[in-house]
């Protein structure tokens, strides 16, 4: 098992593009799909308390736009965006790069990468 864990969606291009990078440059890493493995409540909790509820949540995305409007209006505080992230998994900015227990990266950024995730 590896110190790091890339959390999204398999089919993802910028999940893909994160796992190309860390494969070429031989950084060790385990990979959950929350799509086939889900996320628990407390994970996103424990994120949201080191990142934010803000960060984690993707409202430039289909799926958030696909929300109806009273779904959307409800997502004022960390509770409400938790619920639709464990709903909606799609809706979770992707990936979320953990090291030991601590969010390293919550997308992709080959500069954020190269500093944190070796």
């Amino acid at each position: 098992m590896s110190n790091l864990t890339v959390y999204g969606i398999k089919n993802c291009d910028t999940v893909k593009k994160a796992l190309t990078w860390l494969t070429t440059h031989k950084i060790a890493f385990d990979f959950h799909d929350y799509k086939t493995q889900s996320i628990t409540e407390s994970k996103l909790k424990a994120w949201s308390d080191q990142v934010g509820w803000e960060v984690l949540l993707n409202k430039k995305g289909t799926t958030w736009r696909k929300l109806d409007e009273k779904t959307q209006a409800s997502v004022t505080n960390e509770k409400a965006a938790i619920a639709v992230m464990l709903t909606n998994t799609s809706i979770i900015k992707r990936p979320v790069v953990e090291k030991k227990d601590k969010v390293v990266a919550v997308g992709f950024d080959e500069i954020v990468c190269s500093s944190k995730m070796k």
